[in-house]
């Protein structure tokens, strides 16, 4: 199919603990339903970058919905990586799974959704919830997580979606030994997955906004990877 034309706008919809701000891009076209993706941020927040890869996401036929996981702390966005600690450490994961819940929740409600079909891709600190996500819930029928941190086995045991999974061999923030059982755990409970370790890519190198990590060809082959995934398992 070939890309549309996309339009995107911000969204507010409960959560648990507070109204919850989210960035939308949907096809421009009306009256078709799309699949979902949902877009989790690294832990800068809810910046341009990860609305671009909503943007790229609606461009390929799907509604993708980017949710401001600090939304309980003000809508903070930096690029001070100190702030961004401090942001990152001030949500609970199980805030941010809350959180993402409600996501599926308010895409359920929508008419041009494809609520059947909901997918789920994350940087970072979003890589790790995108990871978890499906362990958690079976909403979620495809999940590409980018080099995020990997649930224990026994979560792992409750994946019910095919995952593909990016990671970075120079990256000094997961521990390549997690990534290997990682694999070494879909293979074991029979899970429908791909773990890629790209040669000397670092941390964030899918983020064309950072020009000290960013790897052109690296982040190609894992964004078809990622279009590969989704087509099978969200468009059928």
């Amino acid at each position: 199919m070939a890309a549309v034309d996309v339009d995107a706008r911000e969204v507010m919809y409960p959560g648990k603990a507070c109204t919850l701000k989210a960035y939308v891009a949907e096809p421009s076209h009306g009256g078709h339903q799309h699949p979902a993706v949902i877009v989790v941020q690294e832990w800068w927040g809810l910046d341009e970058h990860i609305k671009d890869v909503a943007r790229r996401l609606a461009a390929e036929h799907y509604c993708a919905i980017a949710p401001d996981l600090y939304s309980r702390q003000g809508n903070k966005v930096t690029k001070d990586p100190n702030v961004a600690g401090e942001l990152m450490s001030g949500l609970r994961q199980s805030d941010g799974i809350d959180d993402l819940l409600s996501t599926i929740d308010w895409l359920k409600t929508q008419t041009s959704v494809r609520a059947s079909h909901i997918g789920v891709v994350g940087f970072c600190m979003g890589g790790s919830y995108a990871m978890a996500l499906p362990c958690i819930t079976r909403d979620v029928k495809a999940a590409a997580p980018f080099y995020g941190e990997i649930p224990p086995d026994q979560k792992l045991q409750g994946l019910a979606a095919p995952v593909f999974y990016a990671y970075g061999e120079n990256d000094g923030w997961i521990q390549r030994k997690d990534v290997d059982r990682l694999a070494s755990a879909l293979r074991k409970f029979n899970k429908p997955g791909e773990v890629k370790v790209y040669s000397g890519c670092s941390h964030g190198f899918f983020n064309d906004t950072r020009a000290d990590v960013y790897s052109a060809k690296d982040a190609r082959d894992a964004w078809d990877r990622v279009l590969k995934l989704f087509e099978q398992n969200l468009k059928h």
